[in-house]
């Protein structure tokens, strides 16, 4: 029994130390394990934190990619939400180093169009303004052959009309008598000093007597004392120099006698159309006192020299006006509908298509066969303007693809591609800190401020720039039917400006811009259409500007302000009495979206 108690416990303590042994063993490996992994997880962690480091995310906008920030937050221009710059990034590996490639989904975000090169004719439609003038041809100016006193006179006031070969006055000259007598000297020796003779009929001729009243005076043997001034054609008397009882000199006007039964209409066109303006073109017009009517005719004559001071040819057209119902310098407006090569066909291109790099033209030509939009930044020679079009001299070929829609985006996201595109290099927003990138567009021009502008003029432009803020800040609510009632406002200011104050050029450019501005002002008012109002605002706004700059505001302060997704992404300008921002073409729906480009005072 105790050898069996002994053997127990000498079992029981081995047990017990092999226990011990295992657990000790089991401690160490996984306690080492854990450590490894721990070592293993530690190291992973900072391999992590290190790539992430290299591959910071930079986070940009979809419509406005010149905006880079280094974290998420709104665009500053049209405050949507900034997205990752890789996810607009394309992996299509390009052949040509200098195209930018862009992913389907971006391309659709930026509301990208392109179009076919095809040839067509150049049309375009010149619009024309002029006066109504009396045909040259048809003027009579009568002047006294010879010295004496009027009489007799039948022509009691300017206007009257007279028929050819009626008695227009009666005069009395003691040069004509003397002349008479000197013919019937002349008789008695017309057979031995026939000169003589015939010298005294000539002069009698040179003083407008015709041979049947000088063969009358032979015949009677005395001389007439009295004789009468005949009209030389049937028409208007509209000028009367002498009254009864006037003495008039040789060569003293005495009447003009217009024919107005055949008229001119006399268009001032620019240099700028004057190409797309030929003999024979059929041109239509309207005449402001004749309402209702609308008149045709072809020009007839082109004049060969500018005005020095307005820059203008004169166009001719010729009108009949048997019933006289058009009066000399009433106002015209009219257009032909030009082709300048009715014979051949040229490349067009939209004007939507076109970047101005100073005075180059540039166009964004998709590539073919590409797996992802691709455009090639080319410049081009172009042509005349053709209404809504550009003739393309050089640089496209038929049936290449450009973009007309998005260019604007195309051209910016080349310039962060550091690619050749029209924009100037500059800083872009990184860190959180926003850059000053001036957007393009093409419509913006340089305007100088005209001579000579009187104040006057510029306190009456002042009071349309007021009527106008009003109609501005109808669009920004979206109310068309306030913004009509505005509009009608601004017509009325435009109205009540008193273009006599500008001179030579002055005068003929803001009759050049007056001419837009009323035509857009009165869509704007006739429509109920939002949409077709803001249209009509953009092209507006575009004349609006170049009056603006030219002739001034008086004490005011307006803010010509940008938004680049106006205008189906073409861009839009608009004034605004202050900086802050309330876009008139999205209202509430992108009420910040914009940017002030110029401040004029």
């Amino acid at each position: 029994m105790k050898t069996l108690l002994q053997n127990i416990k000498e079992n029981y303590k081995l047990v017990l130390l092999v226990l011990l042994a295992g657990l000790f063993l089991g401690w160490l490996f996984f306690h080492s394990s854990d450590s490894s992994t721990e070592t293993t997880q530690n190291i992973e962690v900072t391999e992590t934190h290190d790539h992430e480091h290299d591959e910071a995310t930079v986070w940009t906008c979809s419509m406005h990619p010149q905006i880079r920030r280094d974290k998420p937050g709104k665009c500053p221009i049209c405050s949507m939400d900034l997205v990752p710059l890789s996810s607009l990034e394309t992996d299509d590996t390009q052949t040509d180093p200098n195209a930018i490639s862009m992913t389907e989904a971006a391309a659709k975000l930026a509301e990208i169009q392109t179009l076919i090169v095809k040839k067509g004719t150049p049309e375009k439609t010149v619009y024309l303004q002029g006066k109504v003038q009396p045909d040259e041809r048809n003027i009579a100016e009568l002047t006294a052959r010879y010295s004496g006193r009027i009489e007799k006179l039948f022509v009691n006031f300017t206007g009257q009309q007279v028929k050819q070969g009626e008695k227009l006055a009666t005069i009395y000259s003691p040069g004509l008598i003397t002349a008479q007598r000197e013919l019937l000297e002349a008789m008695n020796y017309k057979d031995t000093r026939p000169a003589l003779y015939k010298a005294a009929r000539t002069k009698l001729k040179l003083w407008d007597l015709t041979d049947e009243q000088i063969s009358a005076i032979e015949n009677e043997g005395e001389p007439k004392v009295y004789f009468d001034i005949v009209s030389p054609i049937t028409g208007t008397v509209t000028m009367r120099h002498v009254a009864r009882g006037d003495y008039v000199k040789e060569g003293d006007a005495l009447f003009r006698v217009i024919d107005l039964s055949r008229i001119w209409v006399l268009f001032d066109a620019y240099e700028s159309d004057l190409p797309w303006i030929k003999k024979g073109d059929k041109a239509e017009f309207t005449i402001q006192s004749l309402p209702g009517k609308t008149y045709t005719g072809k020009v007839s004559f082109i004049d060969p020299f500018l005005n020095a001071s307005t820059r203008v040819a004169k166009v001719r057209v010729e009108l009949n006006n048997p019933r006289q119902a058009i009066k000399p310098e009433m106002f015209v407006n009219g257009y032909i509908q030009s082709k300048i090569a009715a014979n051949s066909s040229d490349l067009l291109i939209p004007k939507s298509a076109v970047l101005w790099t100073g005075k180059e033209a540039v166009v964004y030509v998709k590539k073919p066969n590409a797996g992802n939009p691709t455009f090639s930044y080319r410049r081009i020679t172009l042509g005349p303007e053709a209404g809504d079009f550009y003739v393309v001299a050089k640089g496209l070929d038929e049936n290449e693809e450009i973009a007309v829609n998005g260019v604007f985006k195309i051209d910016a996201a080349a310039q962060l591609q550091g690619l050749p595109s029209m924009m100037n290099p500059g800083e872009y927003e990184v860190a959180g800190k926003m850059a000053d990138i001036n957007m393009p567009n093409s419509k913006k021009e340089e305007m100088q401020k005209a001579e000579g502008v009187p104040a006057s003029f510029s306190k009456q432009l002042t009071g349309v720039y007021n009527t106008y803020i009003e109609m501005k800040n109808g669009f920004v609510s979206s109310d068309a039917a306030m913004v009509s009632q505005d509009a009608e406002k601004v017509e009325r200011a435009l109205k009540s400006v008193n273009m006599e104050l500008l001179k030579g050029d002055a005068h003929m450019a803001w009759m050049a811009q007056l001419k837009t501005l009323n035509s857009n002002v009165k869509i704007i008012r006739n429509s109920s259409d939002i949409e077709e109002q803001r249209q009509a605002f953009v092209k507006f706004n575009e004349s609006f500007y170049k009056s603006l700059k030219m002739f001034g505001l008086e004490n005011t302060t307006a803010y010509y302000q940008f938004c680049p997704m106006a205008n189906n992404n073409n861009g839009a300008y608009w004034f605004s009495e202050t900086e802050e921002i309330r876009n008139p073409y999205f209202g509430e729906a992108m009420l910040g979206c914009g940017e002030t480009k110029e401040t004029l005072k």
